[in-house]
């Protein structure tokens, strides 16, 4: 039924319209984003008078077969709607992201349905999910054809015994039936039966092993696909066939630039596919139920899924949780119908490993009731839900980005016995595995403290990982002038909304990897190599696969070859020597599977220290500015610098006070109140001392009296290149800590690319240091920064021996003289600039290349929503020293 219907907003003039689309973005009213508040009065269950209502329409013929019983079925309709076939109302609809089906009687030409959809509705109410309003028919509409004598209804589960190692089908049909599993022999009738079928291969995210299966009568046959396993909890352990697994997971909002919500399936399958590619092996559906071919993905190509009830009422925490629906009987029959819709829609799916109740509903007894009616249907399955930590009606302890210290707690807490007065809730509580449902905000340049994270999975069995928030920014596109623009709340106009807290995501609206998804790839991934000098050590992270499908390559600059490696069991480790031919000061170890898969990798660095070049001659005075001494020429290239810097173009991260620290502004704010980011140099002395010209220079915030003291040495090398000696101290007591330490030069011509021996081919902050390795690299003008929807501090190369910057007008090499190793960061545009500019698209380059050589930097954090950056990578004022060789070129 999807295709061009006829369309009117608020009784308008009628047009067309796509169907499935949001009318908001098909040119009729505009989309508003809001994360906890509702755009309306909190007054249940009334929608505000200001309600846009959207009338549909289509006229269609019926085929014969669709005339003896038929059934209109709509996947997603936002907010409410009623449904009229034939000018007779067939019912409404409660439950945006919610299958609803209607009992259709057809004639053969001529049909008109109709459906009138409220923006707002009562549901609303239940549907505050951090995300885009966006009303419509957005999802599939079908009409199928329900021949009498046939399937109403089939619930298959497919239990695995990893004692025996056999399989067995409990089903149960509306009306007898003949199962067949052609591949396991099963061919017999069944109604409300078990059904064993020997021994199978089982269902993992690992090994998506499925079996197709037939259910039919005499009129109608129903194809499934099943998926043998059985999920457990054993002594606060979570297990799959009898192994302990682990969620390395994201949570996914469907989202599409142009579309909205509306995601096909071949954009799903891209999705999960690039999931795959970054070892994620689990996905949360937060927080509605997908599309329903979602699910057919996740079976085949391997995930685990918690699917989420289309519930949450977080609005409600803005008036102290008063009314909250979650605890009103009157709501009690809504409750139960959303999670009886998605778990009947999709009880089948072997990826569906837990029912989740909703998102951040508060407390109350309706949400009991959901748990209990869920469990008695399918007790296969677990149940989740966050917001109440008493967790008595759960079999998961789940929370959300609590802290690495109170994630550790919370895995120590079962390794010591209860205290005596302990009460049964509590000692239910003890006993259930622990997942992090959101975790690791991913806004921005971040997310930070994913090692810590991941360290702690590892070491503790009760924690079962978690699910990274989130998978895509909800970034909205709009084409203006020709140019196209990533929008988010605020920018159409909404009084009522909370700016680009839409924009958190590991990937772009347009699944563009974002650094912080090859950060977690490289904690995700499921095999890890650490490269001594003698040794390879392999670890196999796999919960129910050994490697025996994986090839392991090691490579230098002169050299390769392949490990022999046996095939190490799950959760397993083995040694094996380094090869006698893998030299050199960079050896790289590679774990690849049979489609060039790198599934995890391992370097060995024995780089020798950089000599120091001898000096020549003193500096010539004319190649500095006389009044302050900054260096304004070199080969014949104009310069302007160094000069030390200590501030970043804020991050999202920066501009939130972080979890940890909720008496403290955020570290933004800090910074402008230490007047870091405007900071006042003045020059102290210039001399001529052991034959180099000194230069001293204090930097301090205006109206403060801490600073920092810069003493530069330059030595003449050669006519192009000076090596300069550098000495940072800070003076005075600092009341804030640093976001860099570093030295700024700004360089004539836009910049045309970057080469660099150091960490690559991305960047890479202190926190976020993972997924990059040791090579020697290249980056295009465009890939120098990472263009966030609101422009930030980003592109960091850390690592850094040696760098080429290269503009229109020339080229900046650096080295670093010694063992030290510099960030290099790239820009053509000013770190000012880059903060007082909301959108990306609005950013104007000013023809000059911005130049940061880092000796040291601050960690990014999750302080949006989580821990700020831990106090292993924040930045006191420090003193450091680096000795660098300048070389320039003109054009």
């Amino acid at each position: 039924m999807n295709g061009t219907w006829e369309f009117r907003l608020d009784q308008g003039e009628w047009t067309t319209i796509p169907v499935p689309s949001h009318w908001v973005l098909e040119g009729h009213g505009k989309p508003a984003y809001t994360n906890v508040r509702y755009p309306f009065a909190i007054d249940p269950p009334h929608p505000p008078d200001e309600n846009p209502i959207g009338d549909y329409r289509l006229t269609f013929d019926a085929a014969d077969a669709f005339l003896d019983g038929a059934v209109l079925r709509f996947d997603g309709i936002e907010s409410a709607a009623e449904i009229r076939l034939n000018g007779q109302l067939l019912g409404t609809t409660r439950g945006s992201r919610l299958t609803h089906e209607f009992a259709a009687d057809l004639r053969a030409t001529g049909n008109v349905l109709e459906v009138r959809v409220a923006q707002f509705s009562d549901a609303s109410y239940l549907e505050d999910q951090d995300m885009w309003w966006l009303p419509g028919i957005f999802r599939d509409v079908d009409l199928v054809a329900t021949p009498a004598g046939g399937l109403r209804d089939v619930f298959a589960v497919a239990d695995f015994d990893p004692g025996a190692r056999t399989g067995t089908v409990t089903i149960r049909t509306s009306a007898p039936a003949r199962l067949r599993i052609p591949e396991l022999g099963v061919d017999r009738d069944v109604h409300d039966s078990v059904v064993p079928v020997g021994t199978v291969d089982p269902w993992s995210a690992e090994t998506p092993r499925l079996y197709a299966a037939t259910v039919s009568t005499d009129v109608e046959e129903i194809s499934l696909r099943l998926g043998f396993r059985r999920v457990e909890v054993r002594d606060s352990v979570l297990t799959l066939n009898g192994n302990p697994i682990q969620f390395r997971g994201v949570n996914r909002h469907e989202h599409h630039p142009e579309r909205g919500r509306v995601v096909s399936l071949a954009d799903a399958r891209a999705e999960l596919e690039l999931m795959k590619r970054h070892h994620v092996n689990a996905v949360r559906t937060s927080h509605y139920p997908p599309a329903p071919g979602f699910l057919d993905l996740t079976d085949e190509l391997g995930f685990y899924v918690i699917l989420e009830c289309d519930l949450e009422t977080h609005g409600f925490v803005e008036v102290g949780w008063r009314g909250n629906p979650s605890d009103d009987p009157a709501w009690q029959g809504a409750y139960l119908d959303r999670m009886q819709r998605t778990v009947h829609r999709d009880k089948n799916h072997a990826s569906v490993v837990i029912w989740s109740l909703g998102n951040e509903s508060g407390t109350g007894t309706n949400l009991e009731a959901m748990a209990a009616w869920t469990r008695a249907f399918d007790p296969s399955r677990l149940i989740h839900y966050e917001h109440d930590w008493a967790s008595t009606y759960v079999d998961l302890y789940s929370r959300m980005y609590a802290s690495h210290e109170e994630v550790k707690q919370i895995g120590e807490e079962v390794l010591t016995p209860p205290p005596f007065d302990a009460t049964p809730a509590e000692l239910h509580r003890r006993a259930l595995p622990f997942i992090q449902c959101e975790y690791a905000h991913a806004m921005g340049n971040g997310p930070g403290g994913l090692e810590e994270y991941q360290d702690l999975f590892d070491r503790y069995p009760r924690l079962a990982g978690g699910f990274i928030w989130e998978w895509v920014e909800h970034g909205l596109a709009v084409t203006t002038d020709g140019r196209r623009e990533i929008r988010y709340g605020g920018d159409f106009g909404e009084d009522v909304h909370d700016g680009n807290f839409v924009t958190d995501g590991l990937v772009s609206a347009d699944r563009e990897v974002r650094p912080g998804l090859t950060a977690l790839a490289h904690w995700y991934a499921p095999v890890r190599i650490e490269v001594t000098g003698s040794t390879i050590r392999i670890r196999n992270r796999y919960d129910h696969r050994d490697l025996g499908h994986v090839t392991f390559r090691w490579r230098t600059e002169s050299a390769d070859g392949v490990l022999d490696v046996p095939p190490a069991a799950p959760g397993r480790t083995v040694e094996v020597p380094l090869p006698p031919r893998a030299s050199g000061p960079l050896v790289t170890v590679e774990a690849v599977a049979d489609d060039e898969h790198v599934l995890g990798s391992g370097q060995l660095t024995r780089f020798a220290p950089t000599a120091r070049p001898a000096p020549t001659t003193l500096p010539d005075r004319a190649a500095f500015d006389p009044a302050s001494m900054r260096l304004r020429t070199l080969g014949g290239l104009a310069l302007d610098g160094p000069m030390v810097s200590l501030w970043r173009a804020p991050t999202d991260n920066d501009r939130y006070p972080g979890w940890d620290e909720p008496d403290l502004p955020p570290y933004a704010e800090r910074w402008t109140e230490a007047g870091i980011d405007r900071l006042r140099t003045r020059l102290v002395s210039a001399d001529e001392v052991d034959g180099a010209l000194r230069t001293v220079h204090r930097s301090a915030p205006p109206g403060r009296d801490f600073a920092v003291d810069s003493e530069f040495r330059w030595h003449q090398v050669s006519p192009d290149a000076l090596l300069l000696d550098v000495v940072v101290t800070p003076r005075g007591p600092w009341p804030v800590e640093w976001a860099r330490l570093g030295l700024d030069l700004v360089v004539p011509g836009a910049p045309a690319g970057l080469d660099w021996s150091g960490l690559g081919p991305g960047p890479a902050y202190p926190d976020l240091a993972a997924g990059v390795r040791y090579g020697s690299w290249h980056a295009e003008a465009a890939e120098l920064s990472t263009p966030y929807v609101r422009p930030q501090e980003s592109g960091a190369r850390r690592g850094v021996r040696s760098a080429v910057v290269t503009t229109s007008a020339g080229q900046l090499r650096v080295t670093v003289v010694g063992e030290d190793e510099i960030a290099v960061t790239v820009s053509p545009w000013s770190r000012a600039l880059i903060a007082s500019t909301l959108h990306h698209h609005e950013l104007v380059a000013d023809g000059r290349t911005y130049v940061s050589l880092d000796l040291a930097q601050s960690g990014v954090g999750t302080a949006a929503c989580g821990p700020g950056v831990l106090q292993r990578y924040r930045l006191p004022a420090r003193l450091a020293r680096v000795s660098l060789l300048l070389e320039a070129s003109a054009v």
